[in-house]
């Protein structure tokens, strides 16, 4: 145990994680130069093409240090993004330390200190790397500066890298070598592990990571999942390599895998404890909570045909990603598909991504929105994310939404842009403080449904690209809800519905009339297109009919003949307009819902 260290790469996103673990892969040979491929630890197409890790992987590293001994050094990866912070916090329980990455161009960004605040909860020894020390653009003091004011750490222990040139790579192994503590547990005491990850494989069942903290696990042991009570026989144990390293056991400190015939993914939850079924250990690991979804939206196949293909694909993407939540729905324009929840705006992203790809879908999601507690007159409360459920108004005593606490880090010349940007989404500024003199953070306490739409886009423009971003939900609020119906020719349409604030229905109403007016074809009567808050209608666009010129044939003559055709062609309409249905095409409610944050 003394020769094993358990670390994690934690680093805002595309300050050179993936590219960094590249290189401790190919320092320690445990991949041959003709097997490498850059990300190797990004499995999949969409985490290449967005240069983003979705889902976490695990290496072990056998390194010879300085000192003549062998180490073997567990690098268990992290997701980037902030829709994945429960899974890394839990990534982050199962090692002992951290090395800090920061871009010597880009300097300290808000996940930068988002995930330190993450490592120090779990007491981690925290290495502070800096990174691509060879851009031109790299300014290494002013970052030992912000490593000493913004993050308290001392800047004389950072090492200095360039993952993509291959610099410094052995002073990063050899600072988790000496600077990182070995894990502590006694292998003899009952089995304590951690679950912090799993995916599934087709032939094996779910695959589940683990980092083991007392007591050993070995192939044949009966184990019992502590929240759940569900009990399995231990098939397999390693460690991974690149691929899986059959193990006779694993002990206290060591991280790895185990197979146990589980069907489902989601029947292992990450942060869950495991242990041994006749001789569990007293507690389980603290910090264990469900994912829990916070945007939902609804997802429909372009054509009715697909249906049976979107089901197969939505079953098997839940195979592999247990955050993904979905249950059947129906609407009358779009006909059958699923309502969903996701971690997040990007998890939301992926998700139809995967799908389209990997199950050659086309698919139409309906408005993201975020669950509101409806508290009623009979003092019931109810919980709804989907606007097809919002009960009558007249029997909701009150409406709230959720908030979060934004960090946002700026440079201090785009403040007032940055402000303007979040009290236009009805946004309350607490506080904002210098880390440098001239780098800002601010937070505010926002609405999460005005920030679901665009808001990262709007801030990446405001702030030219040099605003960062980090969040976590913090309570439901009370709130002035309205439902915002899109009616077309009269007939409301339930596909097009939205939960919005009062004070933004309007504008909202207006956006997806206009929208709608646009992609709409004319037809030979006149299509109202309307906003409406129950009876009341707030906004308006007509497409206009198509005209046919019934008087071309009339050549001079007397008046009275043209009046007589045109009275003719008005009755005609006033009919077709009586019996006439509109035909909504697909690219209607894309255009609406796509730029549904305008």
């Amino acid at each position: 145990m003394i020769n094993i260290r358990n670390f994690s790469i934690i680093a805002h996103i595309d300050h050179g994680k993936s590219t960094l673990s590249d290189r401790l892969i190919q320092f320690t040979n445990i991949v041959t130069d003709r097997n490498f491929k850059d990300q190797i630890l990004d499995t999949m197409d969409i985490e290449r093409e967005r240069g983003i890790t979705i889902k976490s992987q695990t290496v072990c590293l056998p390194y010879t240090a300085r000192d003549g001994n062998t180490y073997m050094l567990s690098l268990i990866d992290t997701p980037g993004h902030v829709d994945f912070t429960y899974e890394v916090s839990r990534a982050l329980a199962s090692c002992e330390g951290v090395l800090l990455l920061i871009d010597a161009s880009q300097g300290v960004e808000a996940q930068t200190l988002a995930n330190l605040y993450l490592a120090m909860e779990h007491d981690l020894e925290i290495i502070p790397v800096i990174n691509k020390i060879d851009l031109p653009s790299a300014d290494i003091d002013k970052v030992k500066k912000q490593i000493d004011k913004d993050l308290g750490l001392d800047p004389s222990t950072a090492i200095l890298a360039s993952a993509k040139e291959g610099i410094g790579i052995e002073d990063v192994l050899e600072g988790i070598v000496t600077r990182l503590p070995p894990p502590s547990g006694d292998s003899e005491a009952p089995l304590k592990a951690l679950i912090f990850d799993s995916h599934y494989d087709p032939f094996l069942g779910t695959i589940v990571h683990l980092r083991v903290f007392q007591g050993r696990m070995a192939t044949g042991d009966i184990i019992s999942f502590m929240s759940n009570n569900a009990v399995y026989k231990v098939e397999e144990v390693g460690i991974f390599q690149l691929k899986r390293v059959p193990c006779k056991e694993i002990s206290a400190g060591q991280v790895g895998y185990f197979i146990a015939g589980i069907k489902t993914v989601s029947d292992t939850k990450c942060g869950d404890t495991i242990t041994l079924r006749d001789r569990p250990c007293k507690t389980p690991m603290p910090g264990f909570k469900e994912a829990k979804p916070v945007v939902f939206s609804s997802i429909y196949p372009v054509s009715s045909d697909e249906y049976e293909e979107l089901t197969a694909g939505l079953e098997k993407l839940k195979l592999n990603d247990s955050s993904l939540v979905y249950e059947k729905d129906s609407s009358a324009a779009l006909g059958f598909g699923f309502r969903c929840g996701f971690l997040g705006l990007l998890h939301l992203e992926v998700v139809q991504e995967r799908l389209e790809r990997e199950y050659n879908l086309s698919l139409i999601l309906t408005a993201p929105s975020v669950r509101y507690r409806l508290i009623m007159q009979d003092s019931s409360t109810i919980i709804i994310d989907n606007p097809a459920l919002y009960p009558d108004p007249a029997g909701i005593e009150q409406t709230q939404e959720p908030f979060i606490r934004a960090s946002i880090i700026i440079p201090d010349r785009y403040m007032g842009t940055v402000m303007k940007l979040c009290l236009d989404r009805r946004g309350i500024n607490t506080t904002y403080q210098y880390l440098t003199s001239n780098r800002l953070e601010m937070i505010f306490e926002l609405p999460l449904a005005e920030v679901i739409y665009d808001f990262y886009d709007r801030l990446k423009s405001v702030t030219q690209g040099y605003g960062s971003f980090d969040y976590d939900l913090i309570d439901y609020r009370d709130t002035d809800l309205v439902k915002v119906d899109i009616l077309i020719n009269g007939e409301r349409v339930d596909a097009l519905s939205q939960l919005v604030h009062r004070d933004r229905a309007v504008e909202r109403a207006r956006h997806a009339c206009e929208r709608l007016r646009d992609e709409i074809p004319r037809q030979m009567f006149k299509i109202a297109i309307q906003g409406a808050i129950g009876g009341k209608i707030i906004a308006r666009k007509t497409v206009s009919a198509f005209r046919k010129d019934v008087t071309a044939k009339c050549y001079g003559g007397d008046i009275t003949r043209k009046r007589k055709l045109l009275e003719k062609q008005k009755k005609g309409k006033k009919r077709m307009k009586m019996v006439g249905k509109v035909m909504i095409p697909q690219s209607a409610f894309l255009a609406v819902l796509k730029t549904g944050g305008d």
